[in-house]
């Protein structure tokens, strides 16, 4: 009889520790989600911000066509690409990194242009968006830190012993992290 409370008291630690240990990592996956929604949010200010601003430069400068339709047509690029939260792998990762990366590009592209209209940037509109877009950049970075940040502590957690045993067996997996597109550590060359 003294044996079996023994057993079942076992049974209870070890019950109770999965299930402390389940809910945690349900908590952390909630997190990572949750961090990666706000990436979402800022990339999709900064769209719509972009928007904004190849309509206020399109007025002043009609002869930059050509650069304004890239532009356009890397945002377009950029807003069709989503990363389901649900799989945040590598290669989504690298994908989403890709399409932002193109987005900068040509955005730095268009703000050269427009060192050629000293109108346009006097432009009360087209400096507020400047800096909105300017701000909405460093609102992405942080972000993205903040992402990174937790989704190294979900994958430690997951793959620290002993949760390694039970996570995968719970589906808990690795999730990527955001990392800059490769072309993004070599500024893009402009010619004039």
């Amino acid at each position: 009889m003294k044996k079996s409370w023994i057993y079942i008291g076992i049974a209870v630690v070890i019950g109770f520790y999965l299930v402390t240990m389940y809910n945690g990592l349900v908590k952390q996956k909630q997190e990572v989600k949750a961090k990666w929604s706000q990436i979402e949010v800022q990339l999709q200010r900064r769209t719509d911000l972009i928007l904004s601003l190849v309509k206020t430069v399109k007025g002043y400068a009609k002869h930059e066509s050509e650069t304004l339709e890239k532009v356009v047509a890397a945002r377009a690029k950029a807003t069709q690409i989503t990363v389901d939260p649900n799989k945040l792998d590598a290669e989504s990762m690298a994908k989403m990194a890709q399409a932002q990366g193109e987005l900068s590009q040509a955005l730095g592209r268009l703000m050269m242009i427009t060192e050629a209209y000293p109108d346009l940037k006097a432009n009360e509109n087209f400096m507020m968006l400047q800096t909105e877009i300017s701000g909405c950049e460093n609102r992405i970075a942080v972000e993205r830190k903040r992402y990174n940040d937790t989704a190294k502590d979900y994958n430690a957690s997951i793959l620290s012993f002993p949760k390694n045993l039970f996570a995968g067996a719970f589906g808990f997996t690795e999730v990527a992290y955001y990392q800059a597109d490769a072309g993004a550590q070599k500024a893009p060359d402009f010619e004039f």
